[in-house]
């Protein structure tokens, strides 16, 4: 199965989803393009393929040159590179236009100018205007799925605000998150969980069958007293099509819709952090909506899964590994954030006497310092910061995001469950 076919299953299941994708493929969704020349970096094509996959137009703001100097001055930065100087004159020219919807934010991953422009674009977007923003740094040989999730959570944002307002469930639905390392499904009933399941992911629909039957016995329910089923996650095409779900959506607007509902936070300004088993996503949300993220995932080593493997090598279950950290006296630094050699560091620290508690305290550490270096560092964070997903239960990981952010960071009831609870909500609505 090609995006295109994909596409027809993720905007939902069934009539509606056919007939939403179809409208989505005639009417092309217009998103300006902010970037500074890497139009001409040979990618250009790829992305233009992968926006005509999920139905967005990318299109380039109209400038003169006369107004780069001024757009300096709005944006309070002048950059040694002209380019970048002529990408902030594009944002301002954005504006003009009402027909663009969305904004990609683009610069080539080595140039550090170039990130400190995006955010001062970012910036200056969120405080004129409510459409989406999202940041991408261009390598030279980029994943298609990278670029795809991208754009697909983006058309999402903008296209389904209406269904994303949603504050309560209603009626009886699951949601089901089949996610790289975990499967989680929760019965909803009248904005109260009923039940709940939480699995390691082997096959994800074998998984998925395994989480629903834990669910519903749970909740006391049979699966025909389930009026809909809404589906998230790594595996969301498999098990959605599987389930016959009636919503497959992509994580990025489902986790934050997760977070801002069991926080309470649907009005003003949130940050989310969600740190999955493969792959991070670090979400900017203005009333119970995202509308600017990051997403990261290039290393291992900031994942769920090297705090699984650091879990093993210790010798405790991952659901003690927190509690052993915050038992640390003495600080001791991993000497690599690469999934392995930060493994192999850790070996050799327990080698050399270096005690449990210090050992877990760094490599909590490592995870926390390695998600603010590459992502937190590029956004700006918006207190409160809500922290969701698996890893979220491991306290030590919560008291680093703490120091390093300096402020409190909220991790709700039920977090790990916030992608199976957003989409049980937002199922409710459709």
């Amino acid at each position: 199965m090609g995006y295109r076919e994909e596409e027809a299953s993720r905007v939902g299941g069934g009539v509606e989803g056919e007939v939403a994708w179809r409208v989505s493929r005639i009417m092309k969704t217009r998103v300006a393009q902010i970037s500074c020349g890497t139009e001409y970096s040979g990618i250009q094509w790829l992305l233009n393929e992968i926006a005509d996959q999920v139905g967005i137009e990318l299109v380039y703001p109209e400038m003169e040159l006369s107004e780069v100097e001024d757009a300096c001055k709005v944006m309070g930065l002048r950059a040694e590179s002209p380019s970048l100087n002529m990408m902030m004159a594009r944002a301002i020219s954005m504006l003009r236009d009402p027909t663009i919807k969305g904004a990609l934010l683009l610069t080539c991953f080595r140039c550090s100018e170039g990130t400190i422009v995006k955010d001062v674009i970012r910036r200056f977007l969120h405080e004129r205007t409510d459409i989406p923003v999202i940041a991408y740094s261009n390598v030279e040989k980029p994943k298609e799925i990278e670029i795809y999730s991208r754009l697909e959570a983006l058309k999402t944002l903008i296209t389904r605000k209406a269904l994303l307002m949603r504050e309560r469930q209603e009626g009886i639905t699951m949601g089901i998150d089949s996610g790289s390392s975990t499967t989680k499904v929760v019965v909803m009933k009248e904005n109260e969980i009923e039940g709940k399941a939480w699995i390691p992911t082997t096959d994800p629909i074998k998984s998925a069958d395994e989480a629903i039957e834990i669910a519903l016995k749970d909740a006391a329910l049979n699966e025909g007293d389930i009026e809909a089923i809404g589906v998230t996650g790594h595996g969301r095409e498999l098990v959605g099509g599987h389930v016959k779900a009636d919503l497959n959506l992509e994580e990025v607007s489902v986790v934050a819709k997760g977070a801002a509902l069991l926080t309470g936070r649907h009005k003003g300004e949130a940050s989310v952090i969600d740190i999955g088993g493969m792959n991070n996503k670090l979400i900017l949300m203005r009333d119970g909506i995202a509308n600017s993220f990051s997403l990261g995932g290039i290393c291992g080593g900031s994942s769920g899964r090297f705090l699984e493997v650091a879990s093993h090598r210790l010798d405790v279950d991952i659901s003690d590994l927190g509690q052993l950290a915050l038992r640390s006296k003495e600080r001791y630094e991993l000497q690599s954030y690469c999934m392995v050699f930060g493994i192999q560091s850790l070996v050799v620290a327990l080698a050399s006497g270096i005690k449990k508690e210090d050992v877990a305290a760094a490599a909590c550490r490592s995870v926390a310092e390695q998600v603010y270096e590459t992502q937190i560092q590029e956004m700006e964070m918006r207190p409160p910061v809500i922290f969701v997903g698996g890893v979220s239960l491991v306290e030590g990981v919560q008291r680093e995001f703490e120091r390093l952010l300096g402020t409190e960071v909220i991790v709700p009831e039920n977090s790990q469950y916030a992608g199976a609870i957003g989409i049980a909500t937002l199922v409710s609505g459709i």
